[in-house]
């Protein structure tokens, strides 16, 4: 039980080193997969605007609003996870990626 113990809590303290980083790809990763759908979204709600001001929308969109949604929430996202102990960082992370997985599975 010592050695597992161990293995979580030297796992949380290199994963604490690199949570910024961790946080980054999981934000990617949550776009990626739930992009498409909020693209849908926006396309389906300007769809009787005229061409140049779908167009302009939709840019604005996809560039400047994933833009700065990974850019001001990644650091949310990696303070929130700082909260965790070492005994629980590992854990909770190792449970992220494997429900992230598992969405990425179904779609």
């Amino acid at each position: 039980m010592d050695l597992l113990l161990d293995l979580i809590v030297t796992l949380s303290r290199w994963c604490r080193g690199n949570l910024y980083d961790i946080s980054l790809a999981i934000m990617a990763t949550l776009f990626v997969l739930f992009g498409p759908g909020i693209n849908a979204w926006v396309q389906r709600s300007i769809s009787s605007f005229n061409f140049f001001l779908r167009t302009l929308i939709f840019v604005l969109v996809c560039a400047v609003g994933y833009g700065l949604a990974i850019v001001f929430l990644t650091p949310w996202l990696a303070q929130a996870l700082g909260y965790f102990n070492n005994f629980t960082l590992s854990p909770v992370l190792l449970l992220v990626f494997f429900l992230i997985g598992v969405l990425a599975d179904r779609s």
